[in-house]
C-alpha cells in the first residue's frame, strides 16, 4: 500500500470532498463517512460492527485467530466503502486492544491491507481529546465545564473541559469487554460478583479521582454503546426518562440478576454481543457514579471518531493541535529558538529541493519541521548525549494531536541528527515510513552541522541536488574555504551518510 503517514496542512479541503473516520475499539469498530459543505460535515453514512477484540486478546499479548479473523473480515467490508478515497481523507485510529499487543506491527499490516488506509495507533491522552471533541460538537454551547466518559472494551477514558477545549485528560484500563470476562465468565450477575466488579473499578479510578474532581464540572455526559444500552434500557424499563441515574442503575443490576444471564437482554432490545458485556459496562458505570458523585448523566451519540474527522478538518484549516504541541514543548524545555529557527530555515530550503528526486511529501516536510524546532529540547537534561534525551522526550510526552507512530518517527528523527547514525533506529517505523523519514534525517543532520557556529548569520544561498546515490551541496564562491570547520565537519559526515546509503558531495 502507498501512504504517506500524515495529512499535510497544505492539502486544502475542497466543498462537496468526503472524508472519513474509522474508529478500531476494542469492543466495537465503527466507520462515518461525512461530506464537507460550507465548513460544515454532514454525515452520509455510518457502518457498526461489534468486533470483540479485546476480547480475543491474551494475557501475553497475542491475538487469537478468531478475534483476528474477525477484525480483517470487518476491515475488508469497510474497505469496500472506502475504495477510491484519497489516503490523507481517511483516518482510521486503533485504540487499547491494539496498544496492548505484544507484537503489533504484523497484525497491523494485515489490518491495513484489508481496509485499504493507514492506521494509526493512538495514546490513551489522544483518544481522550478526540472523544471530547467529538462529543462536544453534539452539545448545546455552554460556559461550564463537562465531564465526559467514554467506556471502551479495554479502558475507560475522563476528560473535563470546556466548550470544545479539553482541560483534564485521564485514562483507565478497565473496559467492558475486560471486566465481563473476569468477573462475569459465564453472564451470570450475582450481587458478590457485582460488588466485587465495582470494588475492582474503584480501585482503578483511585488515582485520578481526586485530581478530575478538583477540575470540576457542572454537567456530565456519556459516550460509548455501554452507556447507550444503558440510558436504553432504563428509559424502556422505566427507570429514567431520559439519561442516566444511579437509582437507574441498580434497577437494572437487580433485572440483571434476576435473570438466568445476561444474554435474556436480548427480549429487551440489546443484542446479544452487547449483553455479554453490558454487566461489566454497569459495574465501571455504577463506580464511576459513586466515585464521582454523579447525579445525572446525558448520553451522547457522538464520540471518537466524529472527533476524528473535526480533526482532520482542524489540520488544513490552520488549527491542527500538533502544531501547538510541537510550540508547547519547545518552549518547556526552553529551546534556544534563534538556533531553532535558523536549522529549520536551513532544512526546509534544503527539502524543497530536493523533495521531488527524493519522493518526498509535504507530511514529511511537517516532520523535518518539527524535528528542526525540537532537537534540542535533551539540552535541558544534559549536553552529553543530549540527542538522546531529545528524542526520549518528543516519544513519550504526551503530544495532542499525534498518534504514537508519528511521535516515534519524530524521535527516530531527532535520535538520529547527529553522532553516530544507526539505520537499525528506523526499524520500528512502518515499513511506508522508513525511506522518507531517513532522508528526511539526512537533511536535519546537514541543516544542524551548517549551523553548528550558532552565529546570526544567515547562510548563502545553497544548492542542493541529487544525482543517484549522490546528494550534492553547492556553496557560493569560495565560501567553504573560508569556513574551515564547517568543511572539516562535512568530511566526516560523509562517512555517516554512507551508513544510511547517501554519498555526500559538496
Amino acid at each position: 500500500m502507498t501512504a504517506t503517514p500524515y495529512l499535510a496542512v497544505d492539502e486544502a479541503i475542497e466543498g462537496g470532498e468526503t472524508l472519513a473516520a474509522v474508529d478500531l475499539g476494542s469492543n466495537s469498530f465503527h466507520l462515518i463517512v461525512a461530506r464537507y459543505v460550507h465548513g460544515e460535515l454532514q454525515v452520509i453514512d455510518r457502518m457498526r460492527e461489534m468486533v470483540q477484540l479485546a476480547a480475543g486478546l491474551d494475557d501475553s499479548g497475542f491475538l487469537q485467530a478468531d478475534a483476528r479473523d474477525r477484525a480483517l473480515e470487518c476491515l475488508e467490508r469497510f474497505g469496500q466503502r472506502l475504495a477510491g478515497l484519497p489516503i490523507p481523507r481517511v483516518r482510521a485510529l486503533a485504540t487499547n486492544t491494539f496498544r496492548k499487543l505484544a507484537n503489533p506491527r504484523p497484525f497491523l499490516r494485515e489490518a491495513e491491507a484489508a481496509l485499504g488506509h493507514p492506521i494509526e495507533i493512538v495514546s490513551e491522552h489522544e483518544e481522550a481529546r478526540l472523544i471530547y471533541i467529538g462529543v462536544a460538537h453534539g452539545l448545546a454551547t455552554s460556559t461550564g465545564r463537562r465531564l465526559v466518559i467514554d467506556i471502551g472494551g479495554g479502558s475507560t477514558e475522563f476528560v473535563v473541559g470546556a466548550g470544545y477545549v479539553p482541560l483534564e485528560l485521564e485514562s483507565v484500563s478497565c473496559g467492558c469487554v475486560g471486566i465481563s470476562q473476569v468477573f462475569f465468565p459465564d453472564n451470570r450477575v450475582t450481587r458478590p460478583r457485582f460488588r466485587e466488579a465495582e470494588r475492582s473499578v474503584a480501585l482503578g479510578l483511585r488515582p485520578i479521582r481526586n485530581r478530575l474532581r478538583m477540575a470540576g464540572w457542572t454537567d456530565v455526559v456519556g459516550s460509548s454503546g455501554t452507556i447507550r444500552a444503558a440510558e436504553q434500557l432504563s428509559v424502556d424499563l422505566g427507570f429514567a426518562t431520559s439519561g442516566i441515574t444511579l437509582s437507574g442503575l441498580k434497577g437494572l443490576r437487580r433485572l440483571m440478576q434476576e435473570l438466568d444471564s445476561s444474554l435474556d437482554l436480548t427480549q429487551y432490545g440489546i443484542s446479544d454481543r452487547r449483553a455479554r458485556v453490558l454487566p461489566g459496562g454497569l459495574a465501571i458505570l455504577t463506580a464511576c457514579f459513586k466515585n464521582f458523585e454523579i447525579g445525572t448523566m446525558q448520553v451522547s451519540e457522538l464520540a471518537m471518531r466524529e472527533g476524528a474527522l473535526r480533526d482532520l478538518v482542524g489540520r488544513v484549516e490552520h488549527d491542527d493541535p500538533r502544531e501547538a504541541s510541537v510550540t508547547a514543548l519547545a518552549a518547556r524545555y526552553q529551546v534556544d529558538d534563534g538556533q531553532a529557527h535558523r536549522v529549520q530555515r536551513t532544512a526546509l530550503a534544503a527539502f524543497d529541493q530536493l523533495k521531488e528526486s527524493w519522493g518526498l511529501s509535504a507530511s514529511e516536510r511537517l516532520l523535518l519541521d518539527w524535528g528542526a524546532r525540537l532537537h534540542e529540547i535533551g539540552l535541558a537534561i544534559s549536553h552529553l548525549q543530549y540527542q538522546a534525551h531529545s528524542a526520549y522526550l518528543a516519544e513519550h510526552t504526551p503530544l495532542s494531536g499525534f498518534s504514537r507512530e508519528e511521535q516515534l518517527a519524530l524521535a527516530c528523527l531527532i535520535l538520529g541528527h547527529r553522532g553516530k547514525v544507526d539505520p537499525a533506529i528506523f526499524a520500528a517505523l512502518p515499513d511506508r515510513w522508513v525511506v522518507g523519514t531517513m532522508r528526511t534525517c539526512v537533511i536535519l543532520r546537514l541543516a544542524v552541522l551548517l549551523h553548528r557556529s550558532r552565529i546570526p548569520d544567515a547562510l548563502p544561498a545553497l544548492e542542493w541536488k541529487v544525482q543517484g546515490e549522490k546528494l550534492l551541496i553547492k556553496f557560493p564562491g569560495k565560501w567553504l574555504a573560508g569556513h574551515p570547520l564547517t568543511r572539516a565537519d562535512l568530511a566526516e559526515e560523509k562517512a555517516q551518510l554512507g551508513r544510511l546509503d547517501v554519498s555526500l558531495r559538496y
